[in-house]
């Protein structure tokens, strides 16, 4: 552990237990950040941790959502995925504050905050959501592998078990070069979804007009229910998880002023990532609208299906062969994003530490089984639907991740001099109460069919 980061002044006495070691002990403060350098070199140092977290708001689930509003009501949507990021961007930035201002992650808040019959019932939600995000990644990057090379879903879905190797390798050679495999990741989607918006010479005007909200998305049911499912799908369970443990990766210093420079820059970073993740999400948007709906086609909500229609509609064949790389590039992703949460999730909520390859191996298994059975079964119309099954799933267990977020960080006896101004807590309450309501309304929906 980094001298700067050994010894801790007294915390504040909100918390049932001490703080313990932290999650991902070995990466802990493992980034140096410069003491007396400029504000720009800081900002760099701490520029990664973001984009890890923006992996999870492009999943092949959101991508989903993404194709079938931008396929049935052209580019009237956008302005939902513009509100749904900016709710992103505060929740995380709540999460930047808990990790750097408690010293804890909020799988250790919890523990450390509840008792057992509460904390451990929450360890067993979150696990529930990391394999949920898991089946979601192992389907897209199945599909992916299926749409660039011809391998059948099921052989697919088995080769995506070998990925713990790759795991393995990244965190042998330190943090800093898991950070830019998942940036050089999404720069290879970033461009390829920049190719094809060019080919398809979406109508820029209504592109920006398609940003302002309108009283047609509530007013329309089937818009307000895809509305809603773009909604429900952007904020991700274990990326609240994933983020107030992956910036303590950040050396920042142990002294007040450090740690409210650290919380500054911390949520520069995810800022950053997350429009990143909006240009994305926006652009699967604009693709579909400037396309499918364009030609008619308005009922295009599964992967393979957008896949196939893309090449004739922009005669090209280099089109589809660009949507099946960003879709193999977010599957990889979420592999690297999926382990960390795990990780983070088992050893700050028991105090449990296993091999990453082993605790990755279990993960997988989990999210294996069920991926295996229904694509050998049901082929892809099942692989659709797990994929939608996985979406209401991690909807579940959103609450129990969110509200405890909104809650610490609101707390003066937990967070001291660290927490969050009163109008920023009322903001994430609203958003809170909102993201939430939304996802007991899809629950409500899925099982009502």
């Amino acid at each position: 552990m980094p001298p700067d980061q050994a010894a801790t002044p007294p915390e504040p006495g909100g918390w049932r237990a001490a703080r313990g070691e932290p999650s991902l002990a070995d990466m802990f403060g493992s980034v140096r950040v410069a003491k007396g350098g400029s504000f720009w070199r800081k900002l760099a140092a701490f520029l990664g941790p973001g984009y890890l977290v923006a992996v999870g708001y492009m999943d092949p689930g959101n991508w989903a959502t993404s194709l079938a509003g931008g396929s049935k009501f052209g580019y009237a949507l956008l302005a939902v995925a513009l509100i749904s990021n900016i709710m992103a961007i505060v929740l995380q930035a709540l999460c930047a504050r808990l990790g750097v201002g408690s010293g804890r992650d909020l799988a250790q808040a919890c523990r450390d905050a509840y008792p057992k019959w509460v904390s451990w019932p929450l360890w067993l939600f979150a696990e529930i959501a990391i394999s949920a995000t898991d089946l979601a990644e192992i389907i897209g990057t199945a599909i992916g592998l299926n749409l660039l090379f011809g391998i059948p879903l099921e052989i697919g879905v088995l080769i995506t078990a070998a990925d713990v190797f790759l795991i393995l390798a990244l965190q042998a050679i330190g943090f800093r070069w898991i950070e830019a495999f998942v940036v050089a990741l999404l720069g290879v989607i970033a461009a390829c979804f920049a190719i094809q918006i060019a080919m398809a010479d979406p109508d820029w005007g209504q592109v920006i007009r398609g940003f302002a909200p309108t009283v047609d998305i509530v007013a329309n049911r089937d818009m307000l229910y895809l509305a809603l499912g773009i909604l429900g799908a952007t904020v991700m369970p274990h990326n609240l998880y994933l983020h107030s443990g992956l910036v303590q990766t950040r050396g920042y210093g142990d002294s007040v002023p450090e740690k409210k420079e650290a919380i500054t820059l911390a949520t520069i970073d995810s800022t950053i990532a997350l429009c990143l993740a909006l240009l994305i999400n926006a652009s699967i948007l604009i693709l579909a609208a400037s396309t499918f709906h364009k030609a008619g086609k308005t009922d295009v909500a599964e992967l393979d299906q957008a896949h196939a229609f893309l090449s004739p509609l922009l005669g090209s064949t280099l089109a589809p062969t660009l949507f099946g790389i960003a879709l193999l590039c977010c599957g990889l992703n979420s592999t690297v994003t999926a382990t960390l949460s795990g990780q983070i999730v088992m050893e700050g909520f028991i105090n449990i530490k296993i091999a990453p390859w082993l605790r990755r191996l279990v993960t997988r298994m989990i999210a294996i089984v069920p991926a295996a059975v229904v694509t050998i079964w049901y082929g892809e119309k099942g692989t659709a639907q797990l994929l939608i099954l996985s979406q209401v799933v991690l909807s579940l267990q959103l609450p129990f991740a969110i509200i405890p977020l909104v809650m610490f960080t609101a707390s003066k006896a937990k967070m001291g001099t660290f927490v969050a101004p009163r109008w920023l807590s009322f903001i994430a309450a609203i958003i809170a109460a909102v993201v939430v309501a939304l996802n007991v309304k899809l629950l409500i929906d899925f099982v009502t069919g």
